[in-house]
C-alpha cells in the first residue's frame, strides 16, 4: 500500500507523527495445518464462548466477538470484565466449556495456540511480548520461525511500517521505550504473515502521542486487509478507530455495534466512557 494511508475518518491526523514512508503491503499467508470445515460467518469469530482457566469458575458466559477482513474490532469494558480472557479464549489459551472458534471458515476450537499460529493467527500479549536481550532485528527474525521461505521482503515491510525499528535494528530491544517495544511486538507478529492480528492492550503504559501513533499503524495494517481484534483500555480512543466494538461486563456481551454507534450510545457513554 502506498500513498496516504488515511482513506477514511479513523485515526489521528497529526501530520507530525504520520509514517513518512508509507506502509508496505503485508501479504496474507496461506493456510497450513488441519481444521474442520465450518463455512460461512465472520472471518474470525469466537461464538458463544463459555469457560475459564483450568478447573476454576467460568469467566466468560456465552460471549461472542468477531472480526471481518480489513476490519478493526475492539473489545472494551471495565476492569475484570473478561476482555483479555475473551482474547485468550479465541487464541486457545483456555478450554471452552461452550461455544466455538472459527477462522476463515474453519472450526479451530480444538487446536492449540501453536497450531493456531500456523493456521494464521498473530497474537501480541500485553506483557512479556519481546525478547529484551535480543536486538530488534533478532526479535523480528524470531517472528518468522514458522516460515521456510525468504522473509526479507516482510522484514522490509515491517521496517516501512515502523521506521524507528529500522533505525534501532541493532539495538537490544530491552533498551527501547515502551512504545517502541510495542512496535517490535507487533512487527514480530507480522513477520508470520498472519491472516488475523490479535492485540491485547497494545497502548498500555504509553503516552497519549505514542498511543495515537500506534493506533495509526494499526489502521495501516488493517487497510492491507488483515483483520485486527484488539482489547484496549483506552475505550474512547479505540472506538474512534473501530469498525465494530464489543462492550463486555462480567464476561458477557453488554453492548455491541459500530464504533461510532457505541460512542453515540448514551448508556455506553455514561457507564464506560465517562459521560
Amino acid at each position: 500500500m502506498t500513498g496516504n494511508p488515511y482513506q477514511d475518518d479513523r485515526g489521528n491526523k497529526d501530520a507530525s507523527i504520520v509514517n513518512p514512508h508509507g506502509a508496505g503491503s503485508i501479504p496474507l499467508r496461506r493456510d497450513h495445518g488441519d481444521a474442520h470445515p465450518a463455512p460461512g460467518g465472520p472471518f474470525l469469530v469466537g461464538q458463544g464462548m463459555t469457560g475459564g482457566y483450568g478447573k476454576g469458575p467460568d469467566i466468560l458466559h456465552d460471549c461472542t466477538v468477531a472480526v471481518e477482513r480489513g476490519e478493526i474490532a475492539v473489545i472494551v469494558g471495565p476492569n475484570g470484565a473478561g476482555k483479555s480472557t475473551a482474547m485468550k479464549a479465541v487464541f486457545g489459551m483456555l478450554n471452552l466449556r461452550g461455544g466455538h472458534v472459527r477462522l476463515d471458515g474453519e472450526d479451530i476450537t480444538a487446536l492449540s495456540p501453536q497450531a493456531r499460529v500456523v493456521k494464521g493467527m498473530g497474537f501480541v500479549p500485553q506483557t512479556s511480548n519481546i525478547f529484551t536481550s535480543m536486538t530488534v532485528e533478532e526479535n523480528l527474525e524470531m517472528g518468522a520461525f514458522i516460515r521456510t521461505d525468504d522473509f526479507s521482503d516482510t522484514m522490509t515491510q515491517v521496517y516501512d511500517l515502523f521506521p524507528i525499528l529500522k533505525e534501532k535494528r541493532r539495538q537490544p530491544a530491552g533498551e527501547l521505550s515502551g512504545g517502541q517495544r510495542q512496535q517490535v511486538a507487533v512487527g514480530r507478529a507480522l513477520m508470520t504473515r498472519p491472516k488475523v492480528l490479535m492485540l491485547d492492550e497494545p497502548t498500555a503504559g504509553v503516552s497519549p502521542i505514542v498511543m495515537d501513533e500506534l493506533f495509526d499503524r494499526i489502521i495501516e495494517v488493517a487497510q492491507t486487509g488483515i483483520p485486527i481484534l484488539m482489547v484496549e483500555q483506552n475505550a474512547r480512543q479505540a472506538l474512534e478507530i473501530a469498525d465494530k466494538g464489543y462492550v463486555l461486563v462480567q464476561g458477557r456481551n453488554a453492548y455491541s455495534g459500530t464504533g461510532k454507534d457505541l460512542l453515540a450510545d448514551p448508556d455506553v457513554r455514561k457507564s464506560f466512557l465517562g459521560g
